[in-house]
């Protein structure tokens, strides 16, 4: 029997009846669903030194369990001293079991070891339905062993929802374990 991610089988048993209940679906196709968790890095630094784009692949490699890629600027900025195709950042693209994955460590493993932790902000919706996230340190996650970072650095988390409101987008991902902050 093939492996199913502990968040997977709870979306399909337990969050899309709460949903319908909730918001009254009439098809289960209508019922919001993630779609994609995008994590990304700026590294500004690499400018100058080309390895740091290096680093932040390697790491978020090690945190997705999914092969990072760099990602390149567009345009040319003088007051940057940056050039159009020079390397600036990585991210990661997760999708099906992974996204399941990497979403069930965050939220069981990684929120938690945030200091002063009282849950997430409910700001960060972009009124299409997506939810951006942004963390601090990458040493939250234990597959980081901080004897190897080099210097500490934060990332963004998009969550992509097929949801068509923020509210629908926000009961979806809270159903999902995410942990916001009490109003």
């Amino acid at each position: 029997m093939a492996y199913i991610p502990r968040l997977k089988e709870e979306y399909k048993g337990r969050v899309i009846a709460a949903l319908t209940e909730e918001f009254g679906y009439k098809n289960v196709m209508q019922v919001p669903k993630l779609e994609k968790i995008v994590v990304s890095r700026g590294v500004g630094a690499a400018v100058s030194d080309k390895k740091l784009v290096d680093y932040a692949v390697e790491e978020l490699t090690k945190i997705t369990g999914q092969k990072a890629v760099a990602t390149i600027s567009k345009k040319d900025v003088a007051s940057f001293k940056l050039r159009k195709g020079m390397p600036i950042g990585a991210k990661v693209t997760l999708r099906g079991e992974r996204m399941y994955e990497f979403l069930d460590r965050l939220i069981t493993s990684s929120l938690p070891r945030v200091r002063d932790f009282s849950g997430i902000k409910s700001t960060g919706f972009d009124g299409r339905g997506n939810y951006n996230l942004g963390v601090l340190e990458q040493i939250i996650f234990p597959e980081i062993d901080i004897d190897k970072v080099n210097k500490i650095a934060g990332f963004d988390i998009t969550f992509v929802t097929s949801a068509e409101t923020d509210k629908e987008a926000k009961a979806l991902l809270a159903e999902l374990g995410l942990p916001f902050k009490k109003n």
